[in-house]
Formats: structure tokens, sequence, C-alpha cells
């Protein structure tokens, strides 16, 4: 008999997808509307989306496959490998690029060795860019979470970065 071999890139994510699909059945029965929601809460519950939880939503939902995969691939905050426990956003608007954002990136991309869009091997941080926070009074901005940090330079980040690493 052949067995189903799923290669989930999420270490956390086990392929029991009863939360999820209990999730569904409970506010979303035989509707297509809520889609965006069923993901955010798919990716509360199991830290990313991959591939096979994307083919389970969209058996539960009735939808082809390749319109769940163009929601997750179109909207950043949605994931299909593991994040860190704190993602980090550099604003690169153009007032935080002018006052120096893009020495923090520079400085993030040596600090934490790893790539924009990338997490550390220790699952602390992910590290993201933003085009603009609305920030642009304080720039240059960083957010960690939901927390906005104004006027930061790369001198600042490792105390910044301290405060995170519980």
């Amino acid at each position: 008999m052949n067995e189903i071999k799923h290669n989930c890139c999420c270490s956390e994510v086990s392929n029991d997808y009863s939360e999820i699909g209990s999730f569904i059945d409970r506010y979303y029965p035989g509707r297509k509307d809520g889609l965006i929601q069923i993901l955010h809460m798919a990716q509360e519950l199991y830290g990313c989306l991959p591939m096979d939880l994307q083919q389970f939503i969209a058996k539960k939902l009735d939808m082809p496959v390749s319109e769940i995969a163009g929601v997750v691939t179109f909207y950043s905050f949605f994931s299909m490998t593991p994040r860190g426990k704190h993602t980090i956003r550099v604003c690169l608007g153009t007032a935080c690029y002018v006052r120096g954002g893009k020495k923090l990136v520079d400085y993030l991309l040596k600090k934490l060795e790893i790539d924009v869009g990338g997490t550390t091997e220790d699952g602390l941080f992910t590290f993201e860019i933003a085009r603009c926070i609305g920030a642009c009074g304080l720039a240059p901005a960083i957010m960690i979470d939901d927390d906005v940090y104004k006027q930061v330079t790369p001198a600042k980040l490792d105390s910044i970065l301290a405060c995170y690493k519980d």
C-alpha cells in the first residue's frame, strides 16, 4: 500500500488539521467568503501555511488550491515557512530611507546573519522590509511585532533587540 508523505516545512505543524477544520465548520460552513480569516486562523494555529495545509483548506471550502495559494503568496502577512517568534520590520519609506533606514537594514543583515525574509536559526527573529509604517516623523523607524521604535540608529539596535531575547 502506498503511503502519502507530507513534506511540511513547518516543524510545529502536524498534519492533523482538525482544529482549523472545526473552525471552518463552525464559522464558515459551506461558505468561501471567509478565506482571509480562515488563513489568518490557520497561520495562528500552525505557525505557517504549508502546501498540505492549503490543500486541506481548499478541499474543506471546495475551492481550487491555486486560489488559496494565490492569496497566501499575494499577502505578505502569510508565510509558507516557519516564522520567528518576533518579526522585525525596517521601514524603507522615503523619509526612513533618507534618514538612515538602509543602514539599519545593512546592520541587521550582518547581525542576524539572514537575508531579508529569513528567520534566524534559533527561531527568534524574522526580518522583513516595510515600505511604510506610517511613522515618517519618527524616521528612521522600525517595528518589532507591534512595537514601533523611532529615530533608530545601528548603535541602538543591540539594546532594542536585547529586549526580545527571553
